[in-house]
């Protein structure tokens, strides 16, 4: 059953795809929901797990969504993400390994909603090109557009979902004489797979995941080597040979990249991996989120709602240690919101709560402080709804071993193995380790796993 009001949701994401699934486990429920719209660019729901050879513009000359490359493995446990509705268990039907690769955990993610009707209320290949809101009338008019017709339609809504994740727009910052180096240079969010980096001097800008990651896949595919350059601080792991950390990049003279300790070095290729800015190009400035990468951007009361107009929320609009389950903690606080399960307090009291959680954010001093952070913050919006409770400091803990294998083990921490928060299973050790395993398919995955079995 349908309320009067009209909801719309942009992006089917993870974040996205959460929110679908908060209302209809309230409608399975028996509980009256909004008419409910999502708009998705992409032809297929997922987001950032969509795989897609295209970079810069698709075929319909749209900046392309997905950051995917071929050959990525989960860079965290699985059962750090997992859903509490919907387990790896009850999806896959036995133990597999704590870090899939990418088509694994879209299977996964699709999962959960494959056997509901939440895929006919997506608007695929829709672009969503302006959103506003009418103060007088309390509705916002959104401006979609379909792309293989290039139809244009405005409609009214009495919400709008922002889900559209922030790791699309890429930042690429200037640096001094680049323009002369003759080799490949490309952002992070335009790689698409390590292949071609055999043999070849890689240099990988930034001390982030992404450039962890990308490092360690250029070497695990035959980069002959591997130079990382930090602004701030190394990585500090203890690399293979063949695999250095530089400080920051000073300039480039051709093939010569100069470092800040006065060192330099010729490379073949160059991959920047300098991060995302928050843009939302649908939303006029009242309305847009403008905020560092942080794990709790100001101005969203409960991480959510938009203090300059609480009829609009962001998900998964913060830095991110927790995932999916994150997501889901959003989603269904949101829901509760419009369902009105959820008083909404006025906007001194809604001010006074951000400044709360942002001071709290401010006196982080270490990861394992900002962990302990993001899951007081989903805690806190779990006891508001009927999200199936797990236990947060458990996973907590499996962030702090995760990152102590890291440390101990940079190119062998995939292969190591955590039980389930939600079912206590634990996981399968893969038939191959990460470093030798070349196919990352799902047949490859599952198939060969299940002859261990």
């Amino acid at each position: 059953m349908t309320n009067s009001e009209r909801v719309a949701i942009i992006g089917a994401g993870p974040s996205g795809m959460a929110q679908l699934r908060a209302f209809e486990s309230a409608a399975r429920a028996g509980a009256e929901i909004p008419e409910l719209v999502c708009f998705e660019k992409q032809a297929d729901w997922g987001g950032q797990w969509n795989y897609t050879w295209r970079t810069g513009l698709d075929e319909y000359g749209e900046p392309v969504h997905s950051s995917m490359y071929r050959n990525l493995w989960s860079n965290g446990p699985k059962e750090a993400l997992e859903f509490a509705d919907y387990t790896f268990d009850e999806h896959f039907g036995r133990p597999i390994s704590s870090y899939p690769p990418r088509p694994v955990l879209w299977d996964y993610i699709a999962g959960r909603l494959a056997k509901t009707q939440v895929r006919d209320l997506i608007r695929f290949e829709t672009a969503v090109r302006w959103v506003e809101f009418d103060e007088d009338r309390e509705v916002f008019r959104l401006t979609s557009e379909h792309l293989p017709t290039g139809r244009t339609t405005t409609e009214e809504f009495d919400r709008v979902v922002v889900a559209s994740g922030h790791f699309s727009f890429p930042n690429v910052p200037h640096f001094d004489g680049i323009e002369t180096f003759p080799g490949s240079v490309a952002h992070a969010h335009d790689f698409r797979g390590a292949e071609a980096l055999a043999g070849r001097d890689v240099l990988v800008i930034g001390s982030s995941y992404s450039a962890e990651d990308i490092g360690s896949q250029a070497f695990k595919m035959g980069a002959r080597s591997v130079t990382a350059s930090y602004r701030t601080a190394p990585m500090g792991y203890d690399w293979p040979e063949g695999f250095e950390e530089r400080p920051c990049v000073e300039r480039f003279e051709g093939r010569t990249v100069h470092f800040a300790d006065g060192t330099s070095k010729e490379v073949d290729a160059v991959i920047l991996c300098t991060g995302y800015l928050h843009k939302y190009p649908f939303l006029p400035a009242e309305l847009a989120l403008s905020s560092p990468n942080n794990v709790y951007p100001d101005g969203l009361y409960r991480g959510v709602l938009w203090q300059g107009n609480p009829r609009l929320a962001y998900l998964g609009a913060q830095d991110q240690w927790f995932t999916f389950n994150m997501f889901d903690a959003q989603a269904w606080f949101v829901r509760d919101v419009i369902l009105g399960r959820i008083a909404l307090p006025d906007e001194g009291e809604r001010a006074a709560s951000i400044a709360a959680w942002r001071k709290r954010f401010a006196e982080i001093d270490s990861a394992a402080t900002e962990i302990r952070f993001q899951a007081d913050y989903i805690r806190d919006l779990l006891e508001c709804t009927d999200y199936p409770a797990f236990d947060l400091d458990r996973v907590v803990e499996i962030f702090l071993a995760w990152k102590h294998d890291k440390k101990a083990d940079i190119m062998g921490y995939r292969d190591r193995v955590y039980p389930s928060v939600m079912t206590g299973t634990l996981a399968a050790a893969h038939h191959t380790p990460w470093l030798d395993e070349l196919d990352d398919s799902l047949e490859r995955y599952l198939e060969a796993d299940a002859l261990l079995v």
